[in-house]
């Protein structure tokens, strides 16, 4: 087990509680499963080949090992809420002990969580959905608030003197990244900047560099542009690299990878967000493994894996567990 694991699997077991939450009854002690009879299905809008969501992957597989379950990671090969819905609906007919989902859309995947709920399947949710986790019958959330996050990062780019910014969005429609982009800009609003959002395919790298380089050519006075993760701040770096602007423009980005590390270190990044998806990943496993076999809940959302910000005066600490892929 890693130091880090062994941290993570610590601090799950210090916020347990025995406060019922969900609605969810428990089997009474004696009838709890053995570990290695413990299946918990993770559905998520992230696939796993994405840097961000290998991560969580990473996550959920160390914590399966350590707590000795067996962990499922599903999601759909794009960004499809029927496809994820279905999925769902798929892994409540296997009846697991646990399921784990990321709730970019409530409105679409509601039914589908609430029908697990339903038949008996404690539910945790991760990374997108705080604020509609309870009332989806989820027993938590474990994760970031993302429109503080994106608020937090309005107030960076303002304290950093960026009046007019992008806020480059590759999934409109993505609850979580739209409450990204609408703190960014009510903190920018706020410091009396302003904000335009930017869709963008990041299926098509080309495409996406492309409209960053066609919207920053018409509108001269852009002088910020955040993106929503890894995947999104490679072609922005590369269109302000192409148009020679990256002294004039500032950019930041959510979320980690190395390339963006190593663009903070080297200056060519501002800030990274960091939401720490490990323990998005790690943490839910854990705990619902204690739910399983010693009745543990917890009271409360479990909002502590972000927002942190990785700048150029941490980020050579990071960088190595960032290619370790735990961050």
């Amino acid at each position: 087990m890693s130091r880090f694991s062994r941290r993570a699997g610590l601090l799950g077991a210090a916020l347990l509680a025995t406060v019922g939450f969900g609605g969810i009854t428990p089997a009474l002690a004696q009838d709890a499963p053995a570990r290695g009879d413990i299946k918990i299905v993770v559905v998520s809008h992230g696939q796993a080949s994405d840097p961000f969501w290998s991560v969580v992957q990473k996550g959920v597989a160390q914590a399966g090992e350590d707590m000795g379950v067996q962990v499922d990671y599903q999601a759909p090969t794009t960004f499809d809420m029927v496809a994820m819905s279905q999925l769902i609906d798929a892994a409540v007919a296997t009846k697991p002990q646990g399921l784990i989902v990321s709730v970019p859309d409530a409105e679409a995947l509601g039914p589908s969580i609430k029908a697990a709920v339903e038949a008996g399947i404690p539910v945790f949710t991760m990374n997108s959905g705080s604020d509609v986790a309870k009332e989806l019958g989820a027993l938590t959330h474990v994760g970031q608030t993302e429109y503080e996050a994106g608020y937090g990062g309005g107030e960076r780019m303002a304290a950093a003197g960026v009046t007019n910014a992008l806020c480059v969005n590759q999934e409109v429609g993505n609850a979580g990244l739209d409450a990204r982009c609408q703190g960014f800009t009510d903190a920018m609003t706020k410091a009396g900047g302003a904000v335009e959002v930017l869709a963008v395919d990041l299926a098509d790298p080309t495409g996406a560099q492309a409209a960053v380089d066609a919207a920053i050519a018409a509108a001269p006075d852009v002088n910020g542009i955040l993106t929503l993760g890894p995947t999104g701040s490679a072609p922005a770096l590369a269109a302000l690299e192409a148009a020679g602007k990256l002294e004039s423009i500032k950019l930041a980005t959510f979320d980690l990878s190395p390339e963006v590390l190593t663009a903070i270190k080297d200056g060519k990044v501002l800030f990274a967000i960091d939401q720490q998806q490990y323990i998005q990943g790690y943490l839910p496993v854990v705990l619902l493994t204690l739910f399983n076999t010693n009745l543990n809940t917890i009271a409360n959302e479990v909002l502590m894996t972000g927002p942190g910000f990785v700048t150029a005066d941490n980020a050579e600490r990071v960088i190595a567990l960032a290619e370790a892929g735990t961050r």
